[in-house]
């Protein structure tokens, strides 16, 4: 079932988004096994991603052959565990947050790349910067910071079925990121799309998306070992 998964998203995304970028597909590995995860990286999944740092110190060591990502809310007191290990911090929705990345980036000697998280519904329950300051706040951690590259944008969509909310909302984010590359940042991913929304995202202007239940299931596949 699991390479059937991976298959059925492979050939959804193999032509890229409507802009004709191509997709990086992100596994969200929350509660699946090294295991499992590994063997999802045998049938061509080449990113992978955790949600909490105490699950991912767990299995860090025991993937391999796949970039390793982090995509959930993450604590200052908790960066130092991240910096120097993961590709990408996906979830960077504060200041103070890019600042202690920057920090221990600086003290590893590394340059740590983040996404810079938004608040896109304007959800009381979600992070993320509010949409109407989040260029302001980009531009201010992309020119204050020197061991921390901004490489995109992140956000989660609301859990809606109003499809026309979710496309408005979607390429409110792509014309975000597409004003900041006019600006000269180093942009390369625009993070929108989950297991129930990624379709519409891609179609207007996501080029990464992170899937957890379509990969792997319910996470049936037993406890984190």
């Amino acid at each position: 079932m699991l390479k059937e998964n991976l298959d059925k998203i492979f050939s959804v995304i193999e032509n890229g988004n409507n802009l004709g970028e191509p997709i990086t597909l992100v596994g969200a590995t929350k509660m699946v096994s090294a295991e499992i995860i590994n063997q999802a990286i045998s049938y061509g999944l080449k990113v992978v991603a955790e949600n909490k740092v105490q699950e991912f110190n767990l299995k860090h060591g025991q993937i391999t052959g796949a970039k390793e990502h982090f995509i959930g809310h993450l604590q200052t007191n908790k960066v130092k565990y991240l910096v120097g290990k993961v590709e990408l911090i996906h979830s960077v929705d504060s200041i103070r947050l890019a600042e202690e990345i920057n920090r221990q980036a600086v003290k590893k000697g590394v340059t740590q790349d983040i996404l810079i998280e938004v608040n896109i519904g304007g959800e009381l329950s979600k992070s993320g910067f509010d949409f109407s300051n989040a260029k302001k706040a980009v531009n201010e951690i992309a020119n204050s910071f020197s061991n921390v590259r901004v490489k995109g944008l992140m956000a989660m969509l609301p859990h809606s079925e109003d499809e026309s909310l979710l496309i408005d909302l979607t390429e409110k984010m792509r014309a975000l990121y597409d004003d900041l590359i006019k600006l000269g940042l180093p942009f390369t991913y625009l993070s929108v799309g989950m297991s129930n929304d990624y379709k519409i995202a891609i179609k207007h202007g996501s080029n990464m998306i992170r899937l957890g239940r379509d990969i792997f299931g319910q996470r049936n596949y037993g406890e984190v070992k």
